[in-house]
């Protein structure tokens, strides 16, 4: 039997063991979380009111309880157990830990209060324990978001949301209580480039448009000439745009008109801007605005990028959320890291001189693309990794202890792990809280909670 250790409880470690399971009856995996919860982003970055793209978690339900599999939570990959200790256990380690970095702006007060990275805001209303502790004061009217991708967009609708939406999803209850009393009317979505650079997909757009009491609000002038190149754009992109159109600069329909005149809340995108500083409150202690450099494009078709004007605008604003994505970091000393592009350097998968040691997901190819990207990407990472015991480029000859040897590592440093049948009890007790709110969950915030839960 070959046995695979494959470190991260996300999306892409369990589609890569989904395929090493389902296609051959010879190899065996185990799966090591930091988290005493399986699911990785599905669970903590999937928007509370997208419930049909967490559905994905009973598919990773179904590898966990497979006989050839194993979940392993609690434990710490690089502090708790070296990759090193690992590839000793294992004939094979996949690094899946995806990407908990946020990349910074790079401006100055960008450490004010009221200044936030969508990654922790996301992790906030999410129930990620390390951001139960955020607080954002939404005390103000209008909130600035940089970046015009889809968790730009989910970021948005969250703070623009009715609660009453809301309340009836797995959003947890302090954020849900945050939001109740938000002040929050106006959100400004911002990104670099133009209306044919907008970065979301049609989906979000279009959920957006449809938002329950907000109306969009958008500058005519962002829009001039976009109408004659809709016919060279790829079909994707064409509708997106022709969607984006018609909400900025056609007049709506009465029903539609009357919609928006009762709205009380707006969203709007900005483009053509550039994050220069964050504004300091009177006593330098928190956001109360945003100076943005004015751009304009150079360049042709895909390939523009923004050059700035030399003018600027300053918009007054209580809260910022930064969505410029996401950041792998290192793991191990002993694992190749590219500082520059926050991956590990690998080829379809295999880590560069290192042998035995393979990647899938974020911190292969970076954290871009939707879970069917991380699928398709774990996948061929799955294959990759089965073509070298194939060909033999992959050492699988020697008896190799597997989950036993590292569980007496673990042993020895105090370190207890939490198995897939004690993640249910955890489950189990986060949808009984939520059945007492009227929701599908309420989750567990605090990782001794959740042990407690775990082994009681």
């Amino acid at each position: 039997m070959t046995i695979v250790c494959i470190v991260g409880g996300g999306p892409a470690g369990f589609y890569t063991a989904q395929h090493l399971v389902k296609t051959r009856p010879d190899v065996q995996v185990d799966i090591y979380e930091r988290l005493p919860v399986p699911f990785g982003l599905v669970r903590f970055g999937v928007a509370p009111d997208h419930p049909e793209v967490k559905n994905v978690m009973n598919t990773f339900t179904q590898t966990a309880q497979h006989a050839r599999c194993s979940f392993h939570g609690n434990v710490s990959v690089g502090k708790d157990v070296t990759v090193q200790e690992l590839q000793e256990a294992y004939h094979a380690v996949v690094l899946s830990y995806g990407a908990e970095g946020n990349r910074t702006l790079g401006v100055p007060g960008e450490d004010l209060a009221g200044v936030h990275s969508a990654k922790d805001f996301v992790g906030w209303y999410n129930g990620l324990p390390t951001n139960r502790d955020l607080r954002p004061d939404l005390r103000c009217e209008t909130a600035v978001i940089l970046g015009q991708g889809n968790v730009a967009l989910d970021v948005a609708r969250i703070l623009l949301s009715p609660v009453d939406i809301l309340k009836n999803t797995d959003i947890t209850q302090p954020a849900l209580d945050t939001l109740a009393e938000s002040s929050v009317r106006r959100v400004l979505i911002v990104g670099r480039r133009g209306p044919l650079q907008l970065a979301c997909t049609i989906k979000e757009l279009r959920e957006m448009v449809n938002l329950p009491g907000t109306r969009p609000e958008m500058e005519a002038s962002d829009f001039e000439c976009i109408a004659k190149m809709l016919k060279v754009l790829p079909r994707p992109r064409k509708r997106l745009t022709e969607l984006l159109l018609k909400v900025a600069v056609e007049t709506p329909e009465e029903t539609e008109l009357e919609r928006r005149n009762s709205a009380k809340r707006a969203w709007g995108f900005r483009f053509f801007r550039s994050p220069v500083e964050i504004l300091p409150s009177d006593d330098l202690t928190r956001a109360a605005g945003i100076r943005l450099a004015v751009n304009r494009l150079e360049g042709e078709g895909e390939d523009v990028w923004a050059v700035t004007t030399g003018e600027v605008e300053d918009v007054e604003c209580g809260l910022v959320i930064s969505s410029i994505g996401y950041k792998s970091l290192p793991i191990d000393p002993a694992v190749p890291f590219d500082p520059r592009k926050h991956i590990i350097p690998n080829t379809m998968g295999r880590v560069q001189k290192c042998a035995g040691l393979y990647c899938s997901g974020w911190v292969k190819r970076g954290p871009t693309g939707v879970i069917a990207t991380t699928m398709n990407d774990s996948f061929d990472t799955a294959r990759t990794l089965l073509h070298d015991m194939d060909e033999g480029t992959l050492d699988i000859s020697t008896v190799k202890p597997g989950s036993a040897g590292v569980t007496t590592i673990l042993e020895k440093r105090g370190v207890k792990p939490v198995l897939f049948s004690d993640w249910e009890k955890i489950d189990s007790e986060e949808s009984k809280r939520g059945e007492a709110r009227g929701k599908p969950r309420e989750k567990l915030l605090d990782v001794g909670e959740m042990l407690k839960v775990a082994w009681t």
